[in-house]
Parts: C-alpha cells; sequence; structure tokens
C-alpha cells in the first residue's frame, strides 16, 4: 500500500467512514478448534444406573455423512441444576491441557467430533430440565450452529412451524438408548435457534 492510500484510509477512520467488519470465513481446512479430548463425550459418571446414550449422524444438504464435525453439548443435571463450579475436566499440571474426565463429577458439557461416518455418541445423565444444548461446528459453516435435542415432547416446540419440532426430538431406540440426526440443510433440515 502506497503511502497516499495509507493516509486515505487513515482520513476514512478518522471521519468515522471506516472500510466496515471483515467479512466471516469458514472454518477449515485444518480446523482443530480446542480438539475433543479423551472421554469427551462421557458425561455421566462411570457405572451409573441412570446413564443414556444419545448418538446420531452428522450430514449435509444431500444427506451425505458430515465426516469432520465438531459438537459441542451443555446441559442441566438431572434435578434441572446447571453446572457453576470447575468439576470433572482432569487437566495436566504442567500444560494445563484438558487430559479427561475424573470419571465421577457431572459438569453437563462434553465434546465430540464425528467419525467418518458423520457418527457421534455423548453418555449422559436425562437433563432436567428437557433438553440438551448442541453447538456445532463444521467446515463450510460461516458461524457454529445452536441447536437442542429434546428426549420427550416440550412446549417450546408448540411454538415452531407446523412439523418443525420432529427436527429437535430425539428418537428412542431402546432403553436408555436415543437417536438424533442433525441434518445440516435440506427437507430434513434440523431447526437451529439464534440467541444473538
Amino acid at each position: 500500500m502506497t503511502s497516499s492510500a495509507s493516509a486515505s484510509n487513515r482520513d476514512r477512520f478518522a471521519e468515522g467512514r471506516g472500510t466496515g467488519p471483515t467479512p466471516s470465513q469458514t472454518v477449515g481446512p485444518f480446523y482443530g478448534y480446542a480438539l475433543p479430548f479423551p472421554g469427551g463425550g462421557d458425561l455421566a459418571p462411570a457405572g451409573d444406573p441412570a446413564a443414556i446414550t444419545v448418538h446420531g449422524r452428522v450430514r449435509d444438504g444431500a444427506g451425505d455423512p458430515v465426516p469432520d464435525a465438531l459438537l459441542e453439548f451443555w446441559q442441566a443435571d438431572p434435578a434441572g441444576n446447571l453446572a457453576g463450579a470447575p468439576g470433572s475436566l482432569r487437566r495436566d499440571p504442567v500444560t494445563g491441557a484438558v487430559i479427561g474426565r475424573n470419571g465421577v463429577d457431572f459438569t453437563g458439557f462434553g465434546r465430540v467430533a464425528t467419525d467418518a461416518d458423520g457418527h457421534w455418541a455423548l453418555r449422559t445423565l436425562p437433563p432436567g430440565n428437557g433438553h440438551i444444548s448442541v453447538c456445532v461446528f463444521a467446515r463450510g459453516l460461516l458461524h457454529h450452529l445452536f441447536t437442542r435435542v429434546y428426549l420427550a415432547h416440550d412446549p417450546f416446540l408448540d411454538t415452531l412451524p407446523a412439523g418443525r419440532g420432529r427436527t429437535l426430538l430425539a428418537e428412542w431406540e431402546r432403553e436408555g438408548v436415543y437417536r438424533f440426526d442433525i441434518h445440516l440443510q435440506g427437507e430434513k433440515e434440523t431447526v437451529f435457534l439464534d440467541f444473538g
């Protein structure tokens, strides 16, 4: 940039006529957003008889699996309380990096990556407030997406356009196991929420 162009930009900013915000960029191609940690999908303490599994696939608009998405989950405990203090994540004492869970405490937070088939799984406790919040990160997305997993019908689902609430309702497969597929686009697109 030449000296005169630089001066011109400074003048525009000084007059309150900046160049505007920088546009968003997609995630990737070497996406490693605070990579998943060991046991990131195991929220329930080991051996807890109330533990449930919620699993599914992340799919694109053509219905193909998304093999490199990252999902973050957060939820209330079975009593409906949200964790407010540091809890079950074990950290390396030297680097501070997360090295796993302590297997005892429930924080209500998990992070899992999809596998080559777009599959993910979460072992958790039933949320006392009726839903599990999900944040989806994937290549090609300009912004991460927010959605929820409901294990049973909730009045919130009735506020959505006809038929759309079912995209937030997990399917019961068998005792303690639910399926929830996330469709990023297309006819079966999951309802994504805007908290802005």
